[in-house]
């Protein structure tokens, strides 16, 4: 069998995390997608009034009173790995943090909305 070069090894590795990152987007966007219509709901109401999801500046560039910019945004990051790879240590910290502070507040969201 031979051996696999350290360029052979990184890209199976790289692959292998691009593919558990997008794995994770589909679960954010589906629960992103359900959130949003409740926010959507909740408006209509009379409820939901606040500025952003996220404080401005805290982690995402975007700002907005939904889920799916946001989103939009980690999957910009994501597919910018795709095409770069060999920059994946200086991005991916701050893609695993996104993902995991956009599951946590999705997560948040929808037990305080039941």
């Amino acid at each position: 069998m031979p051996a696999l070069s350290n360029i052979d090894l990184s890209k199976k590795v790289m692959n292998k995390v691009l593919t558990s990152l997008n794995e994770n987007m589909q679960i954010i966007y589906r629960k992103a997608v359900d959130a949003d219509n409740t926010l959507d709901k909740l408006q209509t109401e009379g409820s939901g009034k606040f500025a952003s999801i996220f404080p401005e500046g805290l982690i995402f560039s975007a700002n907005s009173k939904r889920f799916l910019p946001y989103v939009q945004e980690l999957t910009n990051d994501i597919s910018s790995l795709n095409d770069n790879y060999e920059d994946a240590d200086q991005h991916l910290p701050l893609i695993v943090k996104k993902i995991e502070l956009l599951l946590k507040t999705l997560v948040e969201f929808k037990q305080r909305v039941q």
